[in-house]
């Protein structure tokens, strides 16, 4: 089943570029105050100590163009990317 879609467009965008880049995407509850999460594929313990492996997707950021942007950098710097299929 897909998921339901992020009502702001540029973090929706966002969003999808984590997926292309192998991160899980777990969508909250609609009572919540964060849309739902991000998850690195390589939760590792080498992997900045688990620090950015979960990063919470905001609903209604005061800045959403600025979250888009952060989500972006999070899946940019992880430390251990996805191997090759090469």
């Amino acid at each position: 089943m897909p998921r339901r879609c992020h009502p702001d467009p540029e973090i929706e965008v966002a969003v999808a570029y984590a997926e292309a880049h192998g991160w899980r995407i777990k969508v909250g509850k609609a009572r919540s105050h964060a849309w739902g999460m991000m998850m690195c594929p390589n939760n590792d313990a080498s992997c900045r100590c688990g620090e950015f492996c979960i990063t919470s997707i905001w609903s209604t950021p005061r800045n959403p163009v600025a979250h888009a942007r952060q989500l972006r950098r999070v899946v940019d710097n992880c430390t251990s990317p996805l191997p090759d299929t090469d």
